[in-house]
């Protein structure tokens, strides 16, 4: 079932009840940063919609790809080094705490 949404100055109130008011959208809060599988909807959709008489070289989407991967393997190299640096504060920080003798 179709909602119908009210005329200027009208409010949901205004409508009887078996007349529904249009539902608000609701609010996305969209992505920081994209992620493999947005790249991967991304690159799919570029291969679904190119001209078929002008294809995309298969060079590029390779180095597409290479790109994405070392960046990919960067951005997991950069969190395994802050989850180490926090475990070294927290030595630190344990080892400062100790009494020492």
């Amino acid at each position: 079932m179709s909602s119908i949404a009210p005329a200027r100055g009208v409010t949901a109130a205004d409508l009887p009840s078996a007349i529904p008011a249009q539902p608000k959208a609701p609010n996305r809060d969209p992505k920081a940063s994209l992620d493999q599988g947005d790249f991967l909807t991304l690159m799919t959709a570029q291969l679904k919609n190119q001209d078929p008489t002008k294809p995309v070289d298969n060079q590029q989407y390779v180095q597409q790809m290479a790109m994405f991967s070392q960046l990919a393997g960067t951005t997991e190299t950069n969190t395994q080094l802050e989850r180490i640096t926090d475990r070294l504060d927290q030595l630190i920080a344990a080892t400062n705490l100790a009494p020492q003798e």
